[in-house]
């Protein structure tokens, strides 16, 4: 069966090592430790040929949508972020017509510059057959609600492609006042992995709504990884507490949520979560993705294995929904 994963990831070092340190820093990124025996996941993420591809092969993935992770053009204001967008996506449109029944594309957008993250979305999509574009969280402390990203999101709908909204490391103030007073490392996973990054994109989808932002965007398709990033356990609460204070709505939050927002998989590899997903958002808002390099295409292969749905479902899972949603081409891709 085929089998695609859609937060699968790369990095671009040459370009990205162009960003002041200082920014990086302030931003929050900070080294991580790996595992013994284990690669570095940023070793690997530079890596779009023979040692990505024999992975997959070997965990049977047909086609991975790469996009852009670790410090990036979101960091880097006016003409320069424009061109770095600019840069890498260039740099992914090439490794995709090197490989393209294996690799595809979400577009990197420079994020500092909203005026121009429209169009280079139109370039990304137009020329460069790209398939919609990934936002790491917030940036400068800015939601995709914000009024500067309304000619953005205008974009992504008639261009008829999704916006996936990956984690993002929080924002300062939020990290001192949530996150300090750990070792650095328990105090970075802690806002990250562990927990924070998943709230924070949880809440970034929430915005969205509260705002009016897919109500006056109906047509915006949303993805969001991590089994739904803790939001299939909340909905019905969400809804029930929100009944008599929030009345601005076209929609409930739940439906507007479930007409709008599909979930990925990605890193998350156990049954109660899947099964939490499966019974708020139902099978064909969910698509299999690994978060490759963070986790290996092992574990993915291993979860896909491991679960039982009917064959109908399970071709749901592996790519009859992200088929859909992307508007692939089964032979072509």
């Amino acid at each position: 069966m085929r089998v695609i994963a859609l937060e699968e990831h790369f990095t671009v070092p040459a370009l990205t090592k162009r960003i002041d340190p200082a920014v990086v820093k302030a931003r929050g990124f900070v080294p991580r430790k790996t595992a013994p025996g284990r690669p570095n996941p940023m070793e690997l993420a530079p890596e779009i040929g023979d040692i990505r591809l024999k992975s997959m092969d070997e965990t049977g993935i047909t086609l991975q949508v790469l996009s852009t992770t670790g410090a990036g053009p979101d960091l880097v204001p006016g003409a320069d972020g424009v061109t770095m967008a600019r840069e890498i996506n260039d740099h992914l449109a090439e490794a995709v017509a090197r490989h393209p029944k294996r690799f595809a594309g979400f577009a990197t957008l420079p994020m500092l510059s909203p005026e121009a993250c429209a169009d280079e979305l139109r370039r990304c999509v137009k020329e460069l057959g790209f398939l919609g574009a990934l936002i790491n969280g917030t940036t400068d402390g800015r939601f995709l609600d914000h009024p500067s990203y309304d000619g953005l999101l205008a974009a992504a709908v008639e261009l008829d492609v999704p916006i996936y909204i990956h984690p993002h490391i929080p924002p300062a103030a939020v990290r001192e006042a949530y996150y300090s007073g750990f070792d650095p490392g328990v105090g970075r996973v802690l806002a990250t992995a562990a927990w924070g990054w998943h709230s924070e994109t949880a809440v970034h989808v929430l915005r969205m709504v509260f705002a009016g932002t897919l109500d006056k965007h109906p047509k915006l398709k949303i993805i969001i990884g991590h089994m739904g990033e803790m939001l299939p356990m909340m909905l019905a609460r969400i809804d029930a507490v929100s009944a008599m204070d929030v009345d601005h709505l076209q929609r409930p939050i739940s439906k507007t949520i479930l007409d709008q927002v599909w979930i990925t998989t990605s890193g998350i590899f156990t049954e109660p979560p899947f099964l939490a997903a499966l019974l708020t958002f139902g099978i064909d808002r969910i698509m299999f993705s690994v978060d490759y390099p963070y986790a290996p295409n092992a574990a993915g292969r291993r979860f896909l294995d491991r679960i039982a749905l009917p064959p109908a479902d399970m071709a749901k899972l592996c790519h009859g929904n992200a088929d859909a949603l992307l508007r692939l081409n089964p032979g072509a891709k």
